[in-house]
């Protein structure tokens, strides 16, 4: 995987990679659509997400945390309670995930047909 940029000084395209690169991939768009309906416990969107591993779940979940997009609240109860949250950041994200919903809504059945024949 090739490494992150420290800035984003560079062409008229570089903030569609700098987005790109902190929502991109097959999980990270799902997770940030699914947070949007508010606070979520790990087990709860392992189930909303039944085809990702409990490994990439929580690679995915810690790097969206990192980048400032989720928060991770755990409680210490016994046994733990951990919730996921978007930041008011992540927040900002809502009309692009949205966005990426609606075209996907529009255009999924377009795309799908030639994988299927393939």
């Amino acid at each position: 995987m090739p490494a992150k940029h420290s800035t984003y000084v560079c062409s008229q395209g570089c903030p569609v990679e700098a987005t790109l690169e902190l929502i991109g991939g097959k999980w990270k768009g799902v997770m940030l659509y699914h947070l949007m309906e508010g606070k979520q416990r790990f087990s709860e969107l392992r189930r909303t997400m039944p085809s990702i591993t409990q490994r990439m779940l929580t690679n995915q979940l810690r790097e969206l945390e990192a980048d400032g997009l989720v928060h991770r609240e755990v409680f210490p109860v016994i046994p733990p309670h951990v919730e996921y949250s978007l930041t008011p950041l992540g927040k900002t994200l809502a009309p692009v995930i949205r966005e990426l919903k609606k075209w996907g809504d529009a255009h999924l059945d377009r795309q799908e047909k030639p994988r299927r024949a393939a």
